[in-house]
C-alpha cells in the first residue's frame, strides 16, 4: 500500500470532518439558491398571468385607437376591418359566431392571455430546454451536483470549518482569500472547493517540506526534541531505521535517563535495525551521556548519532534549562553542534503545538519538525498554522507504529489526504 493511501486512509477524522463540512456548506446554499429561484419563478409566473386579465380592456382600447383614429368607445364592430365592411347590411350577427374573424382582431390583447391556458403548463419546459445554464445558476445546481456561488457567505463558512479543524484564525482567513481571488461569484461544487482548498493548502506547504539534510561532517548530530509522549522514542527509531536501510551508519544515545522504558523501547528499535543504542544508569546526566556518544560515534566514523531526550513540557522551565546544557556540552566537543534539532509534534494537541514549536526553538534552535499521530486526530490542520505561522522545514509526518508508517513529508500528498480527494 502506497503511503499516501495509508495517509488517506488513516487521517479519515481530519478529511472527514473537512469533507463533510464542505458538502454541508455547499448543499445549504445551493439549497437557499434553490429556494429563492422557485420564488422568483412563481413571482414571475404570477406576474405574466395577473396583468394580463386586470389591463386587457384598457390598453385594447388603445391599441385600437393607435390604428383607428375613432377613440369613441361605443362602435365594437369596427374592430376588424371586415366587421366594417359587414355592418351597413347589418350582417353583425354573422361574423360573430365565424371562429376566424374573431381572434385576428384582438391579436394584440388575446394572443397572451390565449397562449397562457394552453403553454401555462408548457412553459417550464420551454424555460428548461431553452435556458438550462440560466436555470441552472438560479437553482444553484448542476445536472451531475449541487452548487453554490462563492460569495461572502461562502468564504465565512469556509473559514470557520478551517478553524475548527485546527488550522488557525490567520492561516484559515489566508487560504480562503486566496481561494477566492479571480473566483468570486464562481458557481462552485463540493468537489471544486476541495480541489480549490487542496491546491492552496499544497502552496502553504511546498516551501517547508524538506527531508532531513545529510551533511559531509562525521558524526551528524542529531537532537530530538519534544513533550512527553510526542512519539519521539518511536521517530528516532523509525529514522535510524531507514538511514541504515540507506547505507548510513547510525548510533542512537537513549539519553531519556530518567524512564527505563523509552530505553528498552529504543534497545528493541537497535536491534531491528541492527544499530547500536548507548545507556547509561538511570537517573544519569543525560548531558553527559550525549557527550560520551559523541566521542563514541566519533572513534566509529558513523555517519550518524541520533541523540533522544527526556519528554517535558514547554511550561517547565527547569526542564527546559536541561535541554539548554545538553545543548552546550555537546558543543563543547563539537562548536556547529547539534547540526539538526528535530521537535517531534503529536497532531492530537492542536492548536497547543504551536507554543510548542515556540518555546522549543527559543530553547534548543529548532530546525526541523516531525508530526505524529496524525491517524488519530481530526486537528491535522494545525501542520498548516505551523507552515504558515514558523516556516520552518517538515521532514516527516507519522500515521502508525510501523515502521514505514513515517516517510518524508510531501505537501500535495497531505493536502489531498486531509480535504479526502483521492490522488
Amino acid at each position: 500500500m502506497s503511503f499516501f493511501r495509508k495517509l488517506k486512509d488513516r487521517m479519515f477524522k481530519s478529511s472527514s470532518r473537512l469533507d463533510e463540512g464542505l458538502d454541508a456548506i455547499i448543499e445549504e446554499g445551493a439549497g437557499e439558491a434553490a429556494e429563492a429561484a422557485q420564488e422568483h419563478r412563481e413571482a414571475a409566473t404570477d406576474a405574466r398571468h395577473e396583468p394580463v386579465p386586470e389591463t386587457r380592456p384598457e390598453p385594447g382600447r388603445e391599441r385600437e385607437a393607435e390604428p383607428a383614429p375613432a377613440t369613441e368607445p361605443e362602435p365594437e364592430p369596427p374592430a376588424i376591418a371586415e366587421d366594417e365592411t359587414a355592418h351597413p347590411g347589418e350582417a353583425a350577427p354573422a361574423p360573430e359566431p365565424e371562429p376566424e374573424p374573431e381572434p385576428a382582431p384582438p391579436a394584440p390583447d388575446l394572443t397572451p392571455e390565449a397562449l397562457r391556458p394552453d403553454t401555462g403548463e408548457k412553459a417550464p419546459a420551454q424555460d428548461d430546454g431553452a435556458r438550462p445554464g440560466l436555470l441552472g445558476r438560479l437553482m444553484g445546481r448542476s445536472p451531475s451536483a449541487p452548487r453554490r456561488a462563492l460569495d461572502d457567505e461562502m468564504l465565512e463558512q469556509l473559514e470557520e470549518l478551517l478553524i475548527s479543524a485546527d488550522m488557525g484564525v490567520e492561516t484559515a482567513m489566508r487560504v480562503t482569500a486566496n481561494m477566492a481571488e479571480g473566483r468570486y461569484g464562481r458557481m462552485m461544487s463540493a468537489a471544486d472547493i476541495k480541489e480549490l482548498l487542496a491546491t492552496e493548502i499544497a502552496r502553504v506547504m511546498e516551501p517547508v517540506a524538506r527531508p532531513l539534510p545529510l551533511y559531509p561532517k562525521k558524526p551528524q548530530v542529531v537532537l530530538v526534541v519534544g513533550v512527553n509522549g510526542s512519539g519521539k522514542t518511536t521517530t528516532i527509531g523509525k529514522l535510524a531505521s531507514q538511514f541504515k536501510a540507506a547505507g548510513k551508519t547510525v548510533v542512537i544515545a537513549a539519553g531519556d535517563t530518567f524512564r527505563a522504558a523509552a530505553v528498552e523501547q529504543l534497545q528493541i528499535w537497535g536491534e531491528r535495525a541492527g544499530v547500536p543504542v548507548l545507556t547509561a544508569p538511570e537517573g544519569s546526566d543525560p548531558a553527559a551521556l550525549a557527550f560520551d556518544a559523541m566521542g563514541k560515534a566519533e572513534a566509529e566514523g558513523a555517519d550518524l548519532l541520533m541523540i533522544d531526550t527526556a519528554g517535558r513540557l514547554q511550561n517547565r522551565a527547569d526542564l527546559m534549562e536541561e535541554l539548554a546544557k545538553i545543548v552546550r556540552v555537546i558543543r563543547k566537543k563539537d562548536p556547529d553542534a547539534p547540526h539538526n534539532t528535530i521537535l517531534v509534534l503529536d497532531a492530537t494537541t492542536g492548536q497547543n503545538a504551536l507554543s510548542q514549536v515556540k518555546t522549543f526553538q527559543e530553547m534548543a534552535d529548532v530546525s526541523g519538525l516531525v508530526m505524529t499521530k496524525l491517524d488519530g486526530t481530526a486537528r491535522g490542520g494545525v501542520l498548516v498554522a505551523l507552515a504558515d505561522r514558523f516556516g520552518l522545514p517538515i521532514h516527516a509526518i507519522g500515521v502508525g507504529e510501523q515502521i514505514d508508517d513515517l516517510a518524508p513529508f510531501d505537501p500535495e500528498d497531505f493536502a489531498a489526504a486531509l480535504v479526502g480527494l483521492d490522488r
